[in-house]
């Protein structure tokens, strides 16, 4: 008897060992099943960096729906990040680039295609402020909360080692010509503006770009850097601290800044920034790169990055110059809550 239940187990682990070895190595019905479920595992996986941004963003509407954070309140907190935490977490984190170790030719590719949706933004939308804070809307992507995480899980170190070379220039190519762009407007719609040359009004305006508290930092950053100095401890842990809380008290922001406006209008010019940012700027971003036949895993981490939700930057500069406030606050909240979707799709597409 013991010896009949013996031979009954080994025939039921044969079994069980041909039915896996079915599902994985046949190309039929067990081999999609199985890629079924590693697919699906990949999804729940995307979604563990995008629902603290989500859950972050609530909290802040929730915060605005209570009156604790009021619309007074948010353009004060705004000037606090715009001058004083997103200095911070620019300066240490260019202060740590070593320029001359950078490949920037997968960089390229993005950039490109980042230029093209730029400018044509403007070119569709006529030369203004609004139209400027659109473009940068557009083409400005959450690299760090979002994107460090998500290229970490799905291409490890050498996806890093990609994103981190666009990470140092992102914000300096993208927030410089962003101010630039701004400011050129600012002039432009200023009545006094019409008084001044045009070498003049350029020259102005890229005055009050590099004095500004984005590019300013990184650009001292990368000076820095470039000297071969390092940050002691003493003065890198409280701009560590500061960075810490940007990213943070910017999402709570945009969550108060839903609570005080009126979605229902908001919600259409949103989504149209949302879709052109999560799936107009990766289909592009892909094509070009293939155009250039970059390496599979710097072409998958930039045409993921493109795929991100809008950075809270953006929202950042709507409060400052005062444009497309609604618009803004609108597609930063579309586009994180439509990336839970769009990321798993295009990770899955891209084959991790």
């Amino acid at each position: 008897m013991r010896h009949l239940v013996r031979s009954r187990g080994q025939l039921r682990e044969r079994q069980d060992e041909r039915k896996y070895e079915c599902e994985e190595d046949s190309p039929g019905h067990g081999g999609r099943i199985l890629r079924l479920r590693n697919n699906a595992g990949m999804d729940l996986a995307v979604l563990q960096p995008l629902l603290p941004v989500i859950a972050v963003t609530a909290a802040g509407f929730g915060a605005g729906r209570l009156g604790w954070l009021g619309p007074r309140r948010v353009r004060q907190l705004s000037n606090f990040v715009f001058f004083a935490l997103a200095p911070a977490l620019l300066f240490r984190t260019m202060a740590q680039v070593h320029v001359g170790a950078l490949d920037f030719r997968p960089v390229a590719s993005y950039f490109i295609a980042v230029a093209i949706i730029f400018f044509g933004t403007l070119a569709w939308r006529g030369f203004d402020r609004k139209a400027a804070v659109i473009a940068l809307a557009n083409t400005y992507s959450n690299n760090v909360m979002i994107g460090i995480p998500l290229v970490a899980l799905a291409y490890g170190q050498p996806g890093l080692v990609a994103l981190f070379t666009l990470v140092s220039v992102h914000a300096l190519i993208l927030l410089t010509t962003g101010t630039v762009v701004l400011e050129l407007a600012m002039l432009r719609e200023h009545p006094e503006a019409s008084r001044r040359s045009t070498s003049r009004t350029v020259l102005l305006a890229i005055r009050n770009a590099v004095i500004h508290p984005v590019p300013l930092p990184i650009i001292a950053g990368l000076l820095f850097s470039a000297a071969g100095f390092v940050l002691p401890q003493a003065v890198d842990t409280p701009l560590r601290w500061l960075g810490i809380v940007f990213g943070p008290l910017a999402l709570l922001l945009v969550g108060a800044s839903l609570a005080s406006i009126h979605f229902g209008r908001a919600w259409r010019a949103g989504l149209e920034l949302a879709l052109v940012k999560n799936i107009v700027h990766p289909l592009l971003v892909a094509g070009i790169a293939a155009w250039l036949a970059i390496g599979a895993v710097e072409r998958n981490v930039m045409v993921l990055s493109a795929a991100l939700p809008i950075g809270a930057n953006v929202f950042l500069f709507s409060q400052r110059y005062g444009v497309a406030q609604e618009e803004i606050t609108a597609g930063v909240a579309l586009s994180t809550l439509l990336a839970v979707p769009s990321v798993a799709l295009v990770l899955m597409l891209l084959g991790s």
